[in-house]
């Protein structure tokens, strides 16, 4: 293997399977926005009129997930609001 590929004296079974991988793009989010995304934002309390089958399609969703319906849904909300 030609040391420009950044890799030398590598067993020739290894040295082979490199050969025939292929690079993928990075997909990951930085662990920078990960933390960001992870930070307590604040919030302010709301009411709104919600149909009764969605709220309780979302509450059954969030206990499926393990998660707080009521974030489930600011959560929806959210990401919404993001691509306007």
């Amino acid at each position: 293997m030609n040391k420009a590929d950044g890799y030398s004296n590598a067993p020739a079974e290894i040295a082979d399977e490199l050969e025939k991988s292929i690079a993928i793009n990075d997909f990951l989010p930085s662990p920078g926005s990960i933390a960001e995304s992870l930070k307590k934002q604040r919030t302010i309390p709301i009411t709104m009129k919600l149909k009764k089958d969605t709220v309780a399609r979302y509450k059954r969703f969030a206990a499926k997930k393990g998660i707080k319906y009521q974030t489930f849904v600011s959560t929806v909300l959210d990401t919404y609001a993001k691509h306007l």
